[in-house]
């Protein structure tokens, strides 16, 4: 599921070269994709750290909305990645990402 993620986040980045609002929703997601970039973020508490953080706390709230958020935030755990609400971000732009986050998970951007 973390590799279908990982690819998945790359075919998306690179379709949407151009500034794009899903992208710029998208920007936390590459804490997930680069483990070293996440765990110097969580050292320094940055506020992409923290706007990660209240993302992976929603979904893990929204999960009767989004089943696969479950099996999906649970093979992250392992990488140190866990929900924690900052109050950082806002509901609809973690909304966004959400439904972004469950694209990838249903293959959506899978080449």
């Amino acid at each position: 599921m973390y590799r279908i993620f990982c690819e998945s986040y790359a075919n998306f980045t690179n379709d949407f070269e151009q500034f794009d609002a899903r992208l710029a929703a998208a920007e936390p997601l590459g804490l997930i994709v680069d483990v070293d970039k996440f765990n110097s973020a969580k050292k320094g508490c940055t506020e992409e750290y923290k706007r990660l953080c209240d993302l992976l706390h929603f979904a893990s709230q929204n999960i009767g909305r989004y089943p696969r958020m479950e099996a999906f935030l649970w093979t992250i755990s392992s990488r140190g990645m866990l929900p924690e609400s900052y109050g950082a971000s806002d509901s609809a732009v973690m909304e966004e990402q959400v439904k972004l986050i469950d694209s990838f998970l249903k293959l959506a951007y899978w080449h």
